[in-house]
């Protein structure tokens, strides 16, 4: 079904929603457990930061959702460009953009600090558990902070745009 019929665009259905779910995921993290966790004390913090990247990490449907968020956003741009939709096109695209922002920030700052707090030794004293947290807790608050943010924009574009769809459809 093409953009310009009279249903909605699994595409721009699932980018939009795919990216609300997203964000708030992020924001969750930002608002919730990490304010949470802050008052924990250091080996509870890396313990339960280290159970909830493992959790993600086996999660198929976590990586199915972060990876295919992307490609529906950029499957939902083009179908507007090729339904010669050029402004729902260009906030598509920008969303996508926005949304890899947070796959960037995802692959080059929140995992490879999640590797390390995986393989830092805090078993071994409190010493080590402060020092984990300390290096891990500010950057990657600072990094989640990005990847929300990006979420967000991206979230605001493909809801503009769903609804201006729906509305010139109205």
């Amino acid at each position: 079904m093409s953009p310009s019929s009279s249903r909605p665009d699994p595409a721009l259905l699932a980018a939009t929603v795919g990216t609300g779910l997203m964000t708030g995921l992020y924001l969750a993290f930002d608002i919730g457990v990490m304010p949470a966790l802050a008052r924990r004390d250091d080996e509870a913090f890396v313990s339960a930061m280290r159970r909830f990247n493992d959790a993600l990490d086996d999660s198929a449907s976590f990586g199915a959702l972060f990876l295919g968020v992307f490609v529906a956003t950029g499957v939902a741009a083009r179908r507007l460009r090729r339904a010669e939709r050029s402004r729902a096109a260009r906030r598509a695209t920008a969303a996508a953009v926005l949304y890899g922002l947070s796959i960037a920030v995802t692959v080059g700052a929140n995992l490879p600090l999640n590797r390390a707090l995986r393989s830092a030794p805090v078993t071994a004293s409190s010493a080590a558990a402060a020092a984990a947290r300390t290096a891990y807790e500010r950057p990657w608050r600072k990094a989640n902070a990005v990847r929300t943010a990006a979420c967000l924009g991206a979230l605001a574009l493909l809801g503009d745009t769903a609804l201006r769809r729906a509305v010139s459809r109205a």
